[in-house]
């Protein structure tokens, strides 16, 4: 699976070794948060380094459905529930403030964008009810959101919130060129290195990197000064985030289609999800990207069923549809609904996270980015304050983290209480099997994955290195996923997201 966007986004070598290396700052993390912190920070003349475990954009900057928008299906009545009018309009103010910061760079750097219009609308009469709400908290916000009675398209649709002068962009044509700005200030670029740990030393943090130095065989350590995470999840366990943010997997499919395609962004407020835009094609014909179909990481019952249903429901309602691309994305949802930005703990002045975007990291990423950069050089946007990761307003979410946990807690004693075959894997023995995966667990052994893809077998222990979860076999993407906190890992074993850094330890 990959996505209409994916590309190597051009990364100039960098001047120096990564060993032995010591910055003010080290970012890291290489989607659109990290490359903007990164690049906000470089500007101010700090000596910055930017870490990419994989490749830059390489996770959910590369797997966006890329809409730039402040108007984001039903968030704005979702934190309007939880929190008062006034973090309401920070937020709001966050995203605006990043959306004009990201645009106005975008047109400076002649990256193409397209203003539409966004919609949040009902699939049915049962929807209406959820718009009505959206629509309140914008006006409530200070948006002119407006309603719209008959939205006129192709696909069930019965009313709809909108907002105008919206956009929709390539994530990795905007990404590829804050990486070129950033490094024009100094950035220092480092693809393919993961960090595995930190530490603190003589007032610095040392980050260990699962790189070996070739002379002496230890393992590549960097030193900065302070350290941001910018890795969609934390890394490290400090402050429990793991704990206070929820992971869900959904995909996106693009088409060719014969039938004129409809302007505007749309995103339905009712299940299943739908997220409908057009794309410019590669020869000036749009096209079609529609996604959705999201469910907890690792919890579902067949992945490739959530793809299919898609699928069919875009074939449904365009005819003509023949797909060129399809992908899945990653993103974390936060106990209360905002997202976390600023220290790892309270009064903790070395580490800095930021996660919870929900989906909408084109503009909170990048407001995440002009928050962190305020308060590291001395200042930030008045909106910082409701984004911070201490702020005592996220009490609210105690009853969200608690079901979370208890989930969690649920599918940790069913992982251990019999790791089973998931149903349509063909994997019965520990012999070679068939195209397809599943866990296995006899005479008392701890779980072990067995998969065979692209005709070669791979055995890996199904527990995952975080905290102990008992994968499950993702038969969309072959890749074996933690139903704890997202953890996820290739075929082989190979760490694809975290909080997890650790791989899979090889059975064969």
């Amino acid at each position: 699976m990959s996505s209409l966007w994916m590309k190597s986004v051009k990364v100039d070598p960098p001047v120096r070794s990564i060993t032995d290396s010591r910055f003010d700052y080290v970012v890291v993390g290489g989607g659109i948060t990290g490359v903007t912190t990164a690049l906000l920070l470089g500007r101010s003349g700090a000596d910055v380094a930017l870490v990419e475990a994989r490749q830059l954009g390489a996770v959910a900057t590369g797997n966006t459905t890329a809409k730039v928008s402040v108007l984001q299906g039903t968030r704005l009545s979702s934190i309007s529930s939880k929190h008062s009018a006034a973090a309401l309009r920070g937020y709001v103010d966050a995203n605006v403030e990043a959306q004009q910061w990201l645009l106005a760079f975008c047109a400076q750097h002649d990256v193409p964008f397209q203003i539409e219009t966004a919609y949040t609308y009902a699939q049915s009469d049962k929807g209406i009810d959820s718009i009505r709400k959206e629509f309140q908290a914008g006006q409530k916000a200070g948006l002119d959101v407006r309603w719209v009675d008959d939205p006129g398209t192709p696909f069930p649709s019965v009313a709809a919130v909108a907002l105008d002068n919206q956009a929709q962009f390539h994530p990795l044509d905007a990404l590829e060129a804050l990486v070129a700005e950033a490094q024009r200030h100094g950035v220092q670029v480092y693809e393919n290195t993961r960090v595995v740990s930190v530490h603190s030393k003589d007032g610095d943090q040392i980050l260990r990197t699962d790189q070996v130095d070739p002379v002496t065989g230890d393992d590549v350590t960097v030193r900065g000064r302070k350290i941001i995470l910018a890795t969609g999840t934390p890394i490290l366990d400090r402050g429990g985030f793991f704990a206070r943010v929820h992971p869900e997997r959904s995909y996106a499919a693009a088409f060719s289609v014969s039938e004129p395609i409809m302007a505007g962004m749309y995103l339905a407020a009712d299940q299943p999800s739908r997220s409908v835009r057009w794309v410019p094609g590669p020869n000036g014909e749009p096209l079609l990207l529609t996604g959705g179909s999201g469910h907890p990481v690792g919890r579902a019952k067949s992945e490739q069923e959530h793809v299919d249903e898609l699928i069919d429901w875009t074939t449904t309602y365009f005819p003509t549809a023949e797909l060129t691309h399809q992908w899945s994305a990653q993103d974390y949802i936060t106990i209360d609904e905002l997202p976390y930005v600023g220290p790892i703990l309270p009064g903790h002045d070395s580490i800095y996270v930021a996660t919870g975007f929900a989906k909408w990291g084109m503009t909170n990423g990048v407001a995440a980015a002009l928050a962190l950069a305020g308060r590291l050089l001395g200042g930030g946007p008045a909106w910082a304050e409701y984004l911070d990761s201490s702020r005592p307003a996220q009490v609210v979410g105690v009853p969200s983290a608690a079901v979370i946990n208890a989930e969690v807690g649920l599918h940790m004693a069913k992982g251990w209480a019999g790791a089973a075959i998931k149903p349509g894997s063909s994997t019965t023995t520990d012999e070679t099997v068939p195209e397809g995966g599943g866990v296995l667990r006899r005479d008392g052994a701890r779980p072990t994955g067995v998969c065979t893809v692209e005709g070669q077998t791979h055995k890996v222990s199904a527990v995952c290195p975080h905290l102990a979860g008992v994968l499950n076999w993702n038969d969309a993407e072959k890749s074996w996923d933690c139903p704890l906190h997202g953890s996820r890992f290739a075929a082989d074993g190979a760490v694809l997201e975290g909080p997890a850094t650790r791989p899979l330890t090889k059975l064969d």
